[in-house]
This record gives C-alpha cells, structure tokens and sequence, in this order.
C-alpha cells in the first residue's frame, strides 16, 4: 500500500498559495526559522505497531475497516504515515504479537518505505497461548522463581529478535502489583523485580539501552510495582549505565508536574525518551496535545533546553514514540494528528527566547517569564511544521489527504492493492 507521489503534489498544489500567505505571514515577525525547519525536518516520532488497529475499553471494541492483520501490512499502514508528514519514519514492535518470521525480509521490506525500527517492547502483563505459567499475579516481580524465569526469558528473546531488527532497546513495562492490602511484600517484589531486570540487563548488547517505564494504577488498584519515576529512576541507577526511565505522559496522577520530573532525569542523564498521548481523568488513550497542549509544550521547552545544556542531539539523542489506544477514530488519522501536536509542541519550544526568560528567571520576574512562554505558546506556527514537511515531499495537511484518499479510494480498505490510484 504506497501513495503515488503525484496524489501528494496534487494535493499540495492545491494549498500552496494558502499556505504560502501563511507562513510568509509567521516569517515577518519571527527570525530563525530555517533553523528550526531543518530540525523539524530530522525529527522522527516512533509509530507503535499496537496502535495501528482499534483498541477498545473494558466494556468493548469496535473494530473499523482495514485493520493490518500482519506484520508486513502493520509496516505498510506506518510507510503511508511517513509518506503523508515525513515524520514516522520510526517503527515499534510488540513482541510477541509481532514477532518476524523473515527478519532480514521484514528490515528490506521496512526500509522500502524508509522506515527503521524503534525500541522493541516486551509483553508479560496477559498470557499467551501455549504459556506454561500464569502472569495473574505478576511477573517479573512474582512469589515463584519460575514465573520470574518464564518472564526474563521471555524479556531475553525480545532482545534477540530486537537485535535481528536493527533496534537498539528495549523497553519493559510491568503489570505487576496488587489490588488489597496485605497481598505483596512490597519491599520483596522490589527486590524480585531488580534481580529480574539485572539477568535481562546481562542480556544487553554494548550499543543497547534498557527502558524502564513506570505506571501509578492499572491494572491493579492498590499499588504497582513500579509506580513513579523514582521507583524506575531507582532500578536504573542500580542496573548501571544503559538503564534508563521511560517517561509515559498518561502513566502519572493528576496534575503530576511532568515537566519537572523531566527537567530533573534529563539533568541526570537517565531520561531514555517518551510515549506521548493525553489523557482526561486518567490512563493514556488519547490523541496527544487534543487535551493538555500548553503541558506537551512546556515539556519540550525543558527537553530543549536540558538538551542543548548537555549537547544532546534532538532527533536522536532520545527516543520518541507515541504510545495510545483508539476506539472511536480511524487508527491512522488519529496517529497523523498526534504527530502533528508533537511536532508543533517541539517547534514552538524551539522558538522560545531563551536569553529573554533566563533573564526574567534571574530577576524573579515572574510576569515576565510567564509572558514570555504564552506569547511563544500562542503564536500560530503550523505554516513552519508545513513547511518542513513540504520540503520532504510530503503533504501540507496530512489528515485532510488521509480523509480525501479513505473516502475516494478506500484505501485502508484495500489491502490488495499495492499503490493507491492517482486519479484523483
């Protein structure tokens, strides 16, 4: 399933002078701006392969047209992702629901697209079939040895099949934890929980890094075993040096300040990256930026600047990916959108005037270094994330293209065909 370049030109054709007015408009008042395109442009967010078909809630899922039913159409559905914003140039598997049969046939067919694969993600928190032991009471934390080993082994295989890939992580989340008081020792399942990891960190590769993501509820109502970034923070730093903390921005209690625990890892050197989504009253379903945008924004403008304090190369010193469930809009359109939020957050913190708000910092002048951020916040920048998509060959309004393709052609639909007509 490609998109013929032509539909993307046509398609651009018919907004460039719109988009022309616009950003020529931004252009006038704010200097900089190629340096911030071509930073846009190397910037690359991570596409799960969970999240390419309809998740669902604990009441039910309905499932939409043309869902991927395997590895390859999944590599497919994030190809036409990348070819519409020039920014999903990432892929993240789920092992074992993605496990690659052919992995050197998977990387050519991946690179056909440009695309190249993200940190692999391990699955102990449900049961597969043919599973000997049960994860009902955790796993790499679990009361029985050989419950831990049947979850480390598995952990070790994904490594494996990661390494097959060309990926360079793993990341590990844990269901474990317990839902009444009295049920865990806690101080045991910490301890159950670091001997685990240190026989997967063995594992490792000298190039590789161990994510270690963390969850203050659900599925378990009492605690988890890795509830906060201090408790993943903890098990990095007695792990050692290719052990960091994954930060999941749902995965936080109310009104958690999310920026300042990045502020605070970065400074220390153990922030591996981000799953970016949004969230309402709880979890971490939702299209990123369609809740909390000034949050996603002041997030980046701590990433950008602990970054540059440490020298860290924006596109790849981190690891970005998104990480969400959809149940009532079409995968991929919800995917585009969040990219999109992404890549507006990280291009505003880019403009904002750093020597300005040091300096309203130092003066405790607190009106000032608020205006600073709202006015940065406020300004209207979507002409120059375009822009820099427009110079990738890619479309200048990824969701509007999307919609038009899904209803002309039902293209998610047909899986059959490999290129998507032109006659549009």
């Amino acid at each position: 399933m490609r998109i013929d370049k032509q539909i993307i030109d046509k398609h651009n054709q018919g907004l460039l002078a719109k988009h022309k007015r616009a950003f020529e408009y931004v252009a006038q008042d704010i200097g900089g701006l190629e340096e911030v395109i071509e930073k846009l442009r190397k910037f690359q967010v991570g596409i799960p392969s969970w999240a390419l078909g309809t998740g669902g809630t604990r009441f039910g899922r309905y499932g939409g047209k043309g869902e991927p039913g395997t590895l390859e159409q999944k590599i497919e559905d994030v190809g036409l992702l990348h070819a519409l914003n020039a920014s999903s140039g990432l892929i993240s598997l789920h092992i074992p629901w993605d496990i690659p049969s052919d992995p050197e046939r998977i990387k050519s067919h991946a690179s056909s697209y440009g695309l190249s694969f993200d940190a692999v993600n391990s699955n102990t928190f449900q049961d597969q079939k043919e599973q000997e032991l049960s994860y009902k009471f955790g796993s790499l934390h679990h009361v029985d040895p050989k419950v831990r080993k049947q979850a480390v082994d598995h952990n070790i295989e994904v490594i494996r099949h990661g390494i097959s890939l060309g990926s360079k992580a793993i990341t590990v989340w844990l269901a474990d934890g317990s839902s009444f008081p009295g049920q865990l020792n806690f101080r045991e399942a910490f301890q159950n929980t670091l001997e685990s990891l240190q026989q997967i960190y063995e594992h490792l590769p000298e190039d590789w890094k161990m994510f270690i993501e963390y969850k203050a509820f659900e599925p378990h109502f009492y605690s988890t075993t890795i509830a906060d970034w201090g408790q993943s923070l903890l098990l990095a730093n007695k792990l050692g040096p290719k052990a960091y903390t994954l930060v999941d921005l749902g995965h936080h209690l109310p009104n958690a300040n999310i920026e300042q625990i990045v502020s605070l890892l970065l400074m220390e050197g153990k922030l591996a990256g981000f799953h970016f989504n949004d969230s309402k009253y709880a979890d971490d379903d939702l299209t990123a930026g369609s809740i909390k945008p000034y949050q996603l924004f002041l997030i980046f403008c701590e990433l950008v600047d602990g970054m540059d304090a440490r020298g860290i190369d924006h596109a790849t010193g981190l690891s970005w990916m998104i990480d969400a469930s959809h149940n009532l809009k079409d995968p991929l359109v919800d995917l585009l959108q969040s990219v999109e939020a992404i890549m507006i957050a990280y291009a505003q913190a880019l403009l904002v005037d750093r020597t300005a708000l040091r300096e309203a910092q130092q003066k405790n002048d607190v009106v000032g270094a608020q205006e600073i951020l709202q006015d940065t916040f406020r300004t209207d920048i979507r002409a120059v994330v375009a822009e820099a998509r427009l110079r990738d060959g890619a479309a200048l309004n990824p969701v509007a293209l999307f919609n038009e393709l899904d209803t002309r052609t039902k293209l998610v639909g047909e899986r059959g065909s490999d290129t998507v007509a032109t006659g549009l």
